[in-house]
């Protein structure tokens, strides 16, 4: 703990201008003896620690003196700090404070005052325009901490046909994919590793008992994405009018987007044959018509033959 300290106090001392006793203590959660302890371990150790008395007193180091970064440049320095940002905005996790700090203190003082005049161009942040994502950011760091910790976790899941289940699950990791959390773990109901998206999961518990490892990493599970939890995969071909151009490009990638001379887009692409298909290509409404195959072109048909019956029925009273 003592060396996690030290450490600790010499990055914050590297990141910030001038930090008072009171300040470290605090920071720290010790006395103030033990942070004058502190600073002259460090100081003897060959860092030079300055002291400073008087309303704006405290301790720094020396304006020389910063740790060697090597071939890092700053550039690359501003890129990492982006991202730790956005993940700290997002996992709201204490630790990203202290990683935060200490990548700072890679950064020369004189280059620290150049960041802040030249001010963020990137931001990296995962959370919605309107918010709400607290509910979000406390699942994000029990899961990320039993995941950690091999912790079992429980918890009820929806899946895309509606179908709720109580799973119980040893959590291997965390992954951000398009546009929401999913969580990699292996379900002791299916007897496999299956993606959990976030969003459909609700009543989270962590367990105290402990799993051992199985031997896979994320990375693996990762290329097994498109698993049973999802549904079998069927080829799609799609023709959408040309006044969606902008929001087809958005959603397939221009490398499966094909212009046709009159302008309207054809797309042919894979997805998982499910619930989730059908209301992706509904809501398209008028302007796409499903070419092939044809038993999915049938079923969108009958779905939306389904739709324009529930308006024939007698307009219910109000009350």
């Amino acid at each position: 703990m003592k060396i996690e300290r030290l450490l600790g106090i010499t990055m914050l001392l590297l990141s910030q201008r001038r930090v008072n006793a009171q300040t470290l203590a605090d920071k720290f959660e010790v006395s103030h003896r033990t942070i004058y302890r502190d600073l002259e371990t460090i100081n003897a150790a060959g860092i030079p620690i300055v002291s400073y008395t008087g309303s704006d007193g405290g301790y720094e180091i020396m304006e020389q003196f910063r740790i060697d970064r090597q071939i890092v440049t700053l550039d690359d320095l501003q890129s990492i700090l982006t991202a730790l940002k956005g993940v700290r905005a997002s996992l709201d996790d204490e630790e990203m404070d202290g990683l935060l700090a200490k990548i700072k203190a890679l950064v020369a003082r004189s280059e620290q005052k150049q960041l802040e005049e030249t001010g963020e161009t990137l931001i990296f942040d995962t959370n919605l325009w309107h918010g709400g994502g607290i509910k979000d950011r406390t699942i994000l760091s029990q899961l990320r901490q039993a995941s950690k910790n091999r912790m079992v976790v429980s918890f009820r899941y929806t899946n895309t046909e509606g179908v709720d289940e109580h799973r119980e699950a040893e959590p291997i990791g965390l992954a951000w994919k398009g546009y929401a959390w999913y969580l990699y773990a292996y379900c002791r109901l299916r007897g496999d590793y299956r993606t959990f998206r976030l969003s459909r999961l609700s009543g989270l518990r962590v367990h105290l008992e402990h799993f051992a490892s199985r031997g896979v990493r994320i990375e693996d599970l990762d290329a097994r994405w498109g698993n049973q939890e999802t549904g079998p995969a069927v080829n799609i071909v799609l023709l959408f009018n040309p006044r969606l151009r902008v929001r087809v490009e958005e959603a397939f990638g221009l490398d499966r987007v094909e212009v046709r001379p009159d302008g309207s887009l054809l797309v042919r692409t894979s997805c998982p044959n499910n619930h989730w298909m059908y209301g992706m290509i509904l809501g398209y409404g008028p302007d796409v018509r499903v070419l092939e195959p044809a038993f999915v072109a049938d079923r969108i048909r009958s779905m939306g033959a389904q739709v324009a019956g529930l308006y024939e029925e007698p307009a219910m009273t109000e009350r």
